[in-house]
């Protein structure tokens, strides 16, 4: 049965160690819950991006939460690179595992669908393939000539967004957000931040159905207003470009990063 619960209780569920898959910034991240995490601190994360991340995760290797991370880019789009990632990456204080996006959903999805591996194609030739050791290539067995890549099975400890809405049942409001269903099919736990909590079921109108997570896949729901500034949410309000900028600015050095940071936190504690 889903909780409800609060913010910081949510994040206390994201154990040292753990397996974490975020989601990429036009799709409902959970900056809130970023900014409790890091006031809470934690230990050393495998951190997946489904299938690319942004502010979150560069907050998160910056912070040094981070020791793995699983992602096809790393990046602040308009505001261009993530600062604090490109710094761990040169001088290896993560270990970087890089990935394609199809490769990333594909392994989602073999976890889902409780099967070890996902065949996919475009990447046998690629210079991924050739640092990607646990993918393999192998022979088609319906196809004589035909080569193909499997990626195994991808199920992280938790999938942690954010979302406009879910209901006191634990049903999550995701509209078209495919991601997200990915990311909570095959993960063992799903934490979810919303802007509101409705006192009518999100699945009592067959018309907007098809857009809601069911609660059967959400663990822990906690309200948090904004949740995802300054990324945007979809339907409700969008990116603050420039905050993202002046991040982008600011942690360009670790003192402008720790100072942004610490604002960051203030400014979600008091939210």
């Amino acid at each position: 049965m889903t909780s409800i619960v609060s913010l910081e209780n949510l994040v206390a569920t994201i154990a040292p160690g753990a397996t974490l898959a975020v989601p990429a910034d036009y799709c409902g991240v959970a900056m809130a819950a970023t900014a409790a995490l890091v006031r809470r601190g934690s230990g050393k994360l495998h951190l997946i991006c489904v299938p690319a991340s942004g502010m979150q995760t560069d907050i998160f290797v910056g912070e040094g939460l981070v020791a793995t991370l699983e992602t096809s880019a790393v990046t602040l789009g308009e505001a261009g690179g993530a600062p604090r990632f490109q710094a761990a990456a040169r001088d290896g204080s993560i270990r970087l595992v890089d990935a394609t996006c199809p490769a990333i959903h594909a392994a989602l999805l073999a976890a889902q669908k409780g099967v070890p591996f996902m065949p996919i194609r475009g990447i046998i030739g690629s210079d991924v393939l050739a640092h990607r050791a646990d993918w393999k290539v192998i022979d088609n067995p319906f196809e004589s000539d035909d080569p193909i890549v499997i990626v195994p099975a991808l199920s992280p400890d938790i999938a942690l967004f954010h979302a406009p809405e879910a209901d006191r049942f634990g049903n999550v409001r995701i509209g078209r957000r495919r991601e997200l269903a990915t990311m909570a099919y095959a993960a063992k736990t799903t934490l979810v931040t919303v802007e509101r909590i409705s006192e009518t079921s999100l699945m009592e109108d067959e018309r907007d159905a098809a857009g809601v997570l069911p609660a059967l896949y959400v663990s822990q729901v906690a309200i948090a207003e904004r949740g995802a500034w300054p990324l945007g949410l979809w339907g409700e309000y969008p990116a603050d470009s420039a905050e993202i900028a002046r991040y982008a600015q600011m942690a360009r050095t670790p003192e402008g990063f720790r100072a942004y940071v610490d604002n960051f936190i203030q400014r979600a504690r008091a939210a």
